[in-house]
Parts: C-alpha cells; structure tokens; sequence
C-alpha cells in the first residue's frame, strides 16, 4: 500500500502509524481471502482506506483517550480492533467475533505480527454480554458495520463499565440512526456525548458515535434468542 499518498490525511491522527505492518496484515488478509470470505475489499487504495484509515478514526474521538481495556465486538477480519492494537500498544484490546474461523484468522494475524496486547474471543453479544467475565468490564467498546445503532446499543452498551464509552463507527445514515436509538440508548444505560464527523481519504462519510455509560444496564439486556435485532428498542 503506497502511504505517501496519504501522507497528509494521516497526519491529523495523535498515534504512530505503523504502516510497515500494516502491509504485512494486509497481505496476510489477502491470502487468507482466497480460501474463506474475510473481505470483499481486495483493492490496494479501498484497502489502505476503508479498512486500515477507517479503523483508525476512533483515536480521533476525546473518548478514546486512557488506558482502559478496548473491545472491538463483532471484529470480523479484525478492523477497527487489530489495527487500534497496533497504534495503541499500551492497552489491552480484546477482539470478538461470533465466527471461529475469523477467530482462527486473527490468532493468526497476531502470532504473525508478534502481538502481545491482543485476545480474542469465539462468542455471540448476547451470550457473552451477561458473562461477568465481560459484562461492563471495558473502558472503550468499538464496533464498526454490525448493525443499525439501536440494535448495535443493546449489543455494545452491556460490555461498557460505569464512565466508559461506546464508539460506533457509522456511516451517512448516522443521525438518522441516532434518532432511531434514542430510546434504546437510555434504556441501556447511556447518554449521546458527541458525532465526530469526518470523511475518508477517497471521500466516504464517516461519522463517530460516542456514547458514555451513565448508568448501569439493566439485567435482562441484552435480550437472547435474536429479539435485539427482531424487535429493536
């Protein structure tokens, strides 16, 4: 991936990117891509953009600042949880994903590029959201194309500690989302701190939703048996 071109844009971010890595992820992405679906993205530029930038923009939010333990839930191929692991080695970043294989994928990614602040877990969010093990245990959860905000905040806001915060990473439809999960927001125990928007360096709207965990969510979210995303909040 040819960084100078992006030079500029990658300057506004308060992290050293390691873009050396990055290319080694990306290849490993790429190969791994030819035997199980991991992206649909394959394009140098889309690549270098719509995953490795796009995964860096939570460290724009003020949210982000601290040391606290980060989730990314729903990783999928690992973005944007690898990478903030990668920029931000101080902190442990916990990765989770409902599909072992992406599980197998991402072991991989940090054997390969000698990792040590990485874990990842093989679970669903409303299975692993009533675990004490994870339940309102991480300073930052940030989830990036698993779902509409008010099912995403049923989702997230469980694994949030008191004083913590939700960083949805969204799209052009975020204030309408934003709209929509009002209810679901409060109900969960959180409170709208800000929408940092911005746009990508191909020009894609991006916009961070950044929720604060004001109050304690209560026991019975999130719901099982598939009702957050049958019958939303």
């Amino acid at each position: 991936m040819n960084w100078q071109t992006r030079k500029d844009y990658l300057k506004q971010f308060p992290v050293e990117i390691p873009t050396k890595a990055f290319d080694r992820y990306g290849d490993i992405l790429l190969d791994w891509n030819e035997r199980m679906n991991l992206t649909r993205i394959t394009d140098e530029d889309d690549m270098m953009d719509k995953h490795f930038i796009d995964s860096l923009t939570p460290t724009l939010a003020s949210a982000y600042e601290g040391t606290g333990k980060i989730l990314d839930l729903g990783t999928g191929a690992g973005f944007p949880g690898m990478v903030l692991a990668m920029v931000s080695p101080e902190r442990d970043v916990h990765l989770m994903d409902s599909l072992n294989k992406r599980i197998t994928f991402l072991d991989h990614v940090v054997k390969e590029l000698g990792l040590t602040n990485v874990s990842t877990f093989h679970g669903r969010a409303e299975e692993a959201g009533r675990d004490r093990k994870f339940r309102e245990q991480y300073g930052l959860v940030v989830s990036r194309a698993v779902a509409r905000l008010p099912i995403l905040a049923e989702y997230c806001l469980p694994f949030v500690r008191l004083g913590g915060h939700l960083i949805a990473m969204k799209g052009a439809e975020a204030v309408e989302e934003v709209e929509e999960a009002k209810r679901a927001i409060e109900i969960l125990g959180g409170q709208l701190e800000e929408i940092v928007d911005l746009r990508l360096p191909g020009g894609d709207e991006r916009h961070l939703v950044v929720i604060k965990k004001v109050k304690g969510t209560p026991e019975k979210y999130p719901r099982g048996g598939g009702k957050p995303r049958k019958d939303p909040l």
